[in-house]
């Protein structure tokens, strides 16, 4: 089957977080802006999992649901199939997304004043989960260099040695850099972890979103030791654009690990699924991959006409090539240094909801984060108005 990835579909009266024109006066203060700021796409999941969701809502009954042999299967296979990494069922764990997963997650290994590392410009709600959990947050910075971004290893060294800081939030891919993180640097980070006791949170939500020419390694699958010492947060909602099932898995091989996260959701009593989200899963894990690979194909071209047209029409800003994601990272320091200012222009004259660099940390002042996981239409409208913007034209 060929998927239509060019075809424009209207969210608006969809309660969409990311179109619906309440939200967007919520987050932006303007409800007429165009948004490609949330991480979701703008384009129908694959074919299988509407089809297998559509067959579960004309059943008509929707009660608690239980996680069958199926479910385990298809998390299971699917690891094996796209990243030849062998778990086990026992490993897997259900939560109703990463970000509730990575509070919980603090809750069970850390105490209060515990120090938490993390890698900025990161995704922010680490910070959020650090801090709402009475935490300390613990910055490693990563290196830019040459439009590129790097890990300061010697820095989290310094900062694994200290003993009150127990965990690391890390990021692979990340987002909001797109980098994915080689078998080598991801090592060399375990290692550092490893030796000096901090537990490694690993958020891999992104792992299928990897481009041509690299490959996403789990860390845990690099070996036992960084298995035992890793938690791997997975889920079919980035890669299927499913986040609103709700439905996502940790992979902990650590028993000890497992069974301190396991008390924590039942004292929360979150561990029931969502009786769609289960279906979706099951549907997009078993027949998603010929959807997925088309995808990546229309969001490989995307980069290029989004690295084309600021290369021709755009020079000043720089655009930080993702090696994965649907996100681009924009340096605009050249144009707009000032991250107010840059923000200014960009909603009230490009009339634009992006990302705000400065929501990633401090090092992210000067960015923009683009989602472009849209048709390709609506991104040269996006560009262009920022083209506009910025040079009157």
């Amino acid at each position: 089957m060929t998927y239509n990835f060019d075809a424009v579909i209207d969210r608006t009266e969809t309660h969409s977080m990311k179109w619906d024109p309440t939200s967007l006066k919520e987050q932006f203060n303007a409800e007429d802006l165009l948004p490609l700021w949330v991480a979701d796409m703008d384009f129908k999941a694959p074919q299988p999992v509407i089809d297998a969701l559509t067959q579960r809502a004309t059943h008509g009954i929707y009660g608690y649901t239980h996680r069958t042999e199926a479910y385990h299967q298809a998390v299971t296979g699917w690891m094996k199939r796209r990243h030849d990494w062998d778990i086990s069922q026992e490993w897997v764990l259900f939560t109703p997304g990463i970000v509730p997963a990575i509070n919980f997650l603090i809750q069970s290994l850390c105490r209060p004043g515990d120090g938490i590392i993390v890698q900025p410009p990161v995704y922010y709600p680490f910070f959020t989960a650090i801090k709402n959990n009475g935490c300390h947050l613990v910055l490693n910075p990563l290196v830019y260099d040459k439009n590129q971004y790097l890990m300061n290893f010697n820095d989290l060294k310094r900062k694994a040695e200290d003993p009150r800081n127990t965990l690391l939030l890390l990021c692979s891919p990340h987002n909001p850099v797109g980098r994915v993180w080689n078998r080598e640097e991801l090592t060399e980070l375990g290692k550092i972890c490893t030796e000096n006791n901090v537990t490694i949170v690993s958020d891999e939500i992104h792992s299928d979103l990897v481009f041509e020419g690299f490959k996403h390694t789990p860390l845990a699958s690099i070996s036992n030791d960084f298995s035992n010492n890793c938690i791997s947060c997975t889920a079919p909602s980035k890669t299927f654009n499913l986040a609103g099932l709700q439905t996502s898995n940790l992979i902990i091989s650590n028993p000890e690990i497992r069974r301190k996260v396991t008390r924590t959701i039942e004292q929360h009593h979150l561990g029931l699924s969502n009786c769609f989200g289960t279906v979706g899963l099951i549907a997009a894990y078993t027949h998603g991959e010929p959807w997925l690979e088309q995808l990546l194909d229309y969001l490989k071209k995307n980069v290029e006409t989004l690295e084309h047209f600021l290369k021709e029409r755009l020079p000043e800003i720089k655009l930080i090539k993702p090696e994965g994601t649907y996100l681009a990272w924009l340096d605009c320091h050249s144009i707009e240094s000032d991250p107010i200012a840059l923000e200014r222009v960009m909603q009230k004259k490009a009339q634009l909801a992006l990302d705000e660099g400065y929501i990633f940390g401090e090092e992210g002042h000067g960015f923009e984060r683009i989602n472009f996981a849209c048709p390709k239409s609506i991104l040269e409208k996006a560009l262009k108005a920022m083209e506009k913007a910025f040079h009157g034209k």
